[in-house]
């Protein structure tokens, strides 16, 4: 299965590998440069099916560091669209991008909050920093979570004009929209919290503004954290049941990852780890998943599929050791695979 293609609206990907959206702290000013070219652009020659390009701010306070990647004007906009005309004009493989807003883990560097006057304000829903040592976030009111809501809109709007094949919402791993999510980290009185209806309230609202500016050559993706490893926190029922109602609203994929919202958090840590969660919300919730979490081998990654516990495969540490893992897989199993044509003396005869 990891050699069928799989189609999601009009877009259709070669092979189920797909290249995790990692950020690489490489940028000045959100743009990305020849590092990111030639990062992006050598995973598509080692045939995945499809590049996720990492988490891409979507206003300057949306990053994680001030070295992340942005999306918030038109310059940063045109410079990944050269990422794209390449992946698109030498391989076959597809390409997106994360949208994603840090929220009260932003502002740091090395796993720490940078000073205010060398960093920014962090935002969240509620007045809870993410580690006690840390600034309080500022508090959105309505008002300026219409306008992130707005954000998301407009940096989808960019992203299709660069020439996307997709747009992941990254809604995991205790950023902002999962901030808003989990009852330990939003504790408001409104509209946007207490119940679970009020808690995924701005994900669905992001969720439908970015569906405005999509038609059906351009998929939409949401990745979540199936559990947050927390006692009273965001649960695998709670993914569940969340996954079911982005389904309804358009979304043709729940990217499946883990965690990230809780300080010191106990996780125990293994090859496919989180891959269970997947195969929950794929059966629970009768939507298509992709899994993710130290899968690092071809096998690994068949038995996956054919158990009917995701759809596509998520790749990270092992696609940054080896970027050919899809093209060498599929010699392991004499399957088809995009092999750039200049490399034809290198290929392996099936």
């Amino acid at each position: 299965m990891l050699y069928t293609p799989i189609q999601f609206r009009n877009i259709e990907l070669k092979n189920r590998w797909v290249m995790s959206p990692m950020c690489m702290y490489s940028c000045e000013n959100g743009l990305a440069n020849d590092f990111h070219f030639v990062h992006y652009g050598s995973r598509s020659q080692g045939g995945t099916g499809l590049i996720m390009v990492e988490a891409t701010g979507i206003e300057p306070r949306g990053r994680i560091t001030n070295h992340c990647m942005g999306i918030w004007n038109d310059q940063q906009a045109e410079e990944l669209g050269k990422i794209v005309d390449f992946v698109h004009s030498r391989s076959e493989s597809k390409i997106g991008i994360q949208l994603a807003h840090a929220g009260r883990k932003g502002s740091t560097w090395n796993n720490l909050q940078i000073p205010l006057e060398e960093g920014w304000e962090t935002v969240a829903p509620s007045a809870i920093p993410y580690h006690p040592s840390e600034r309080i976030p500022h508090v959105l009111s309505v008002e300026e979570i219409k306008e992130q809501v707005t954000n998301f809109k407009e940096a989808a709007k960019r992203a299709v004009k660069a020439g996307f094949d997709l747009i992941e919402i990254h809604g995991a791993h205790g950023y902002l929209i999962h901030q808003f999510l989990s009852p330990l980290s939003n504790i408001r009185t409104d509209e946007y919290g207490g119940s679970f209806e009020n808690r995924i309230r701005f994900l669905l609202e992001i969720v439908d503004a970015v569906n405005e500016e999509l038609n059906d050559n351009v998929a939409l993706f949401v990745r979540i954290s199936g559990t947050e490893y927390a006692e009273n926190g965001w649960n695998i029922n709670d993914s569940v049941e969340l996954s079911k109602i982005l389904k309804e609203h358009s979304v043709d994929l729940i990217d499946v990852s883990s965690g990230g919202n809780i300080h010191g958090a106990k996780i125990s840590v293994f090859n496919g780890y989180q891959v269970p969660f997947s195969s929950q919300v794929r059966n629970g919730a009768g939507v298509k998943t992709g899994a993710v979490g130290l899968i690092t081998k071809v096998e690994q990654a068949e038995e996956i599929l054919q158990k009917g516990e995701a759809d596509l495969i998520f790749v990270a540490r092992e696609i940054l050791r080896n970027p050919y893992i899809a093209v060498q897989g599929s010699f392991e199993m004499k399957e088809d695979c995009f092999f750039p044509y200049q490399y034809t003396r290198a290929k392996i005869s099936s």
